[in-house]
């Protein structure tokens, strides 16, 4: 049974980006950059929505010789999408039209591969809210972003409880956090 990780880059405030900002808000550095360009963080099934996929597939056209993109290009990657159309322009895509919580049991009971969301808030906050997330990982960027963030990530969630199960700094500023979570289904009680 294949896993799957939420996987967040985040301001500190909690924005998944912000206006004028650069991509990793300008700091991302040599030893998170080799993190990201290991193997172990490509052997995974990449799953995102149209809107993740727009952006995305578009960077990777306008970037082909681009290392990072190239890599994209290569991993399997699955798009829910109820307003795309096949064929897909981006190499190695597959188009799921149906039910996305049905179509991730599926996955997940049949996928040797682990499986990573790429962007998606809307899509991840689904998953979460069905209990089909076994992580969920955010690297915490030194920033704030209150007058120019866009995209707050953690709006609308559920209430959910987080276990820390690895935690690890990167080029002395970024943090990766990576949680088992629970969903709740309100604020725990205390009994007193």
């Amino acid at each position: 049974m294949a896993s799957l990780m939420v996987d967040f880059i985040i301001s500190l405030d909690g924005y998944a980006s912000a206006e004028g900002w650069p991509g990793f808000w300008g700091l991302e550095g040599p030893e998170y950059l080799a993190w990201l360009d290991s193997d172990g963080e490509k052997q995974h099934v990449s799953l995102m929505g149209a809107t993740t996929y727009r952006l995305m597939s578009g960077f990777a056209a306008q970037a082909p010789d681009d290392p990072g993109f190239a890599e994209l290009n290569t991993m399997p990657k699955i798009v829910f999408s109820s307003t795309l159309k096949e064929p897909l322009d981006w190499p190695n895509t597959t188009l799921v039209t149906g039910d996305v919580i049905d179509a991730v049991r599926d996955l997940k009971k049949n996928t040797a591969q682990p499986l990573r969301t790429l962007g998606s808030l809307t899509l991840c906050r689904s998953l979460l809210a069905a209990g089909l997330v076994d992580r969920f990982r955010v690297v915490v960027f030194p920033v704030i972003t209150g007058a120019t963030g866009k995209e707050r990530i953690f709006d609308q969630y559920p209430d959910v409880r987080l276990e820390l199960v690895e935690n690890r700094t990167f080029d002395g500023r970024l943090q990766l956090l990576e949680y088992a979570p629970t969903v709740l289904d309100g604020p725990p009680t205390t009994n007193g």
